[in-house]
C-alpha cells in the first residue's frame, strides 16, 4: 500500500552512515585483484598472470552491460520507499532478481560466440588464451548470481542499508580470498582454482544478498505477480535501466579514447597514464560512497514530493563529498610520488608519471560536481537528462581534444579529461532546476 509519510531529516550522520560503508566497501575491490594476482603469480610463469588477467577484463566487460542495474534500482526503489510503497519496494526487488539471473543466463548461453570474439579483439598467445578460456568457462557459471548482485546492492543502497553492502562484499571478498590460496597453494588447481574460487564466492553473494533482504519476502508482495509484471512499471524500469547504459556508453566512449590517444604518444607516456589512471579510480571509490547517500536520500524524497528535503539532501551529502576531494587532492599532492614509486618499477616511466601528477591533484576537485550531480539524478531517475547531458559533456571532451592536444601535446589530453568532468557537471547543473519542478509534479 502507499502511505506517504514526513521524509526523513537530512542529517550529517545520515550521510556519513550511508557513505563510509559505501567507501569501505570499494576499497576491499582492489585488494581482491591484487590478491588473485598475487596467488597465481606463485606459480612461477607469466602466462598464468595473464590468462587471470585477461580474462578478469573481458568478463567485467560484459558484466559491465548490467551495471545500469545498480544504479536503475537504486532510484526507483528509493522513490517507492520515499512514497511509503512497500508493495512495490518488494515487487522490484523480485523484477531486478530476474533480470540478473536471465541476464546471467544469457551470457552463459552466448558464451562461445562473446568468448570468441573477445580474443578477436584481444588476441593474446596460445598459452594465455587457453588458460584464460578455461578461467572464463568456469567463472561464467556464476554470472547470474554476480549481476543479480547487481540489483540486490542497488536496492539495499535505496533503503539506506549501505552497512549490509558493506558485509556482502566483506563476504564474497573473504571467501574468494581464502578459496584463492586453498585451491591454489594447498591443491594446486592454478588459474582454475582462482575461477572456482570466484564462482562459489559469488554464488554465496547470492545467497547471503538474498538473506539480508529476507524482510522483503516475509511479505506477499515479492510474489504479487500482477504487480511484479505491471506494464507501466517495466516500461519505466526499461527506460531508467536503458539511458543509463547509453550515458555509461557515453563515458566509456571518454575513458577509452583517453588510453588510445596516450598510446600515440609512446609505450612510457602510456605506462605512465596507466599509473595515473589509478588515481582516478581512487578518487571515484572514495566520491561513490557521498553520491550513492545522495541517490538514497534525494530518491526517498524525490518520492515523497519534498524539495526542501531533496535540495538540503544534494547539499549535505556534496559537503562531505568536497571534504573527501579536498583530502583526496592533499594527499595525491604530498603522497603521490611514493605512490607512483610503488606501482611503477620503471624510472622512466615513474619519471614521466610525476611530470603529470598535478593533474591527478585537480581532478577530485574538478570532478567533485560531476559526480554528486550524477547521484542526484540517479536518485530522483532523471536518467533521459542524464544521457543527454552525459553524451554533450563527450562531444564538448572530443571537441577539446581537437584544440588542446595539437598545442600542448599529453598535457593537453589531459586537461581535455579534466574538462570532461567540468562539461558534464556544467550540464546537469543546467537541467537541475527541471529536476526540482518534477519533484513537486
Amino acid at each position: 500500500m502507499t502511505d506517504i509519510a514526513a521524509p526523513r531529516e537530512v542529517t550529517h550522520a545520515r550521510v556519513l552512515k550511508i557513505a563510509l560503508p559505501i567507501v569501505l566497501s570499494n576499497a576491499t575491490i582492489p585488494i581482491l585483484g591484487a590478491v588473485d594476482t598475487g596467488v597465481v603469480g606463485q606459480l612461477g610463469a607469466a602466462a598464468p598472470i595473464g590468462a587471470v588477467g585477461i580474462g578478469a577484463v573481458i568478463l567485467s566487460a560484459l558484466y559491465w552491460v548490467f551495471g545500469f542495474l545498480r544504479m536503475g534500482t537504486t532510484g526507483l526503489a528509493a522513490q517507492a520507499e520515499g512514497e511509503g510503497n512497500r508493495a512495490e519496494v518488494a515487487a522490484l526487488l523480485t523484477r531486478v532478481l530476474m533480470i540478473g539471473l536471465a541476464g546471467g543466463a544469457a551470457l552463459i548461453v552466448l558464451q562461445p560466440l562473446l568468448f570468441r570474439g573477445a580474443f578477436a579483439i584481444s588476441p593474446a598467445s596460445d598459452e594465455v588464451e587457453g588458460l584464460a578460456r578455461g578461467y572464463m568457462a568456469i567463472r561464467i557459471w556464476s554470472a547470474p548470481a554476480a549481476i543479480a548482485i547487481y540489483g540486490i546492492t542497488g536496492w539495499l543502497i535505496a533503503r539506506e542499508r549501505a552497512g549490509a553492502v558493506l558485509a556482502l562484499q566483506l563476504w564474497m571478498n573473504g571467501v574468494n580470498v581464502v578459496l584463492d590460496l586453498w585451491f591454489v597453494l594447498g591443491l594446486g588447481w592454478g588459474v582454475n582454482g582462482v575461477a572456482t574460487a570466484t564462482f562459489i564466492a559469488e554464488w554465496s553473494g547470492l545467497a547471503v544478498g538474498l538473506w539480508l533482504c529476507r524482510a522483503a519476502f516475509r511479505v506477499p508482495d515479492w510474489r504479487d505477480w500482477a504487480r511484479v509484471f505491471d506494464r507501466v512499471k517495466l516500461v519505466r524500469m526499461a527506460r531508467v535501466n536503458s539511458d543509463i547504459l547509453l550515458r555509461s556508453m557515453a563515458l566509456q566512449s571518454i575513458m577509452l579514447s583517453f588510453m588510445l590517444f596516450a598510446a600515440d604518444f609512446g609505450d612510457v607516456t602510456l605506462a605512465a597514464a596507466q599509473v595515473l589512471s589509478q588515481f582516478v579510480q581512487i578518487t571515484a571509490f572514495a566520491l561513490d560512497g557521498f553520491a550513492f547517500a545522495a541517490e538514497a536520500m534525494v530518491g526517498q524524497a524525490m518520492g515523497a514530493r519534498a524539495v526542501p528535503v531533496l535540495r538540503r539532501a544534494a547539499l549535505v551529502s556534496s559537503a562531505w563529498g568536497l571534504a573527501a576531494s579536498l583530502s583526496l587532492a592533499a594527499a595525491f599532492w604530498t603522497l603521490g610520488p611514493w605512490i607512483i614509486d610503488v606501482m611503477a618499477e620503471a624510472e622512466a616511466v615513474r619519471v614521466e608519471a610525476r611530470v603529470y601528477l598535478p593533474w591527478m591533484v585537480a581532478v577530485p576537485v574538478l570532478g567533485l560536481a560531476s559526480w554528486m550531480l550524477d547521484g542526484v539524478f540517479i536518485g530522483a531517475t532523471r536518467t533521459g537528462d542524464m544521457r543527454n547531458m552525459t553524451a554533450l559533456a563527450a562531444a564538448l571532451y572530443f571537441a577539446s581534444l581537437g584544440v588542446l592536444m595539437p598545442v600542448f601535446g599529453m598535457h593537453g589530453l589531459w586537461a581535455a579529461l579534466a574538462l570532461s568532468y567540468v562539461f558534464r557537471a556544467a550540464t546537469l547543473a543546467a537541467r537541475y532546476p527541471a529536476l526540482e519542478r518534477a519533484a513537486t509534479g
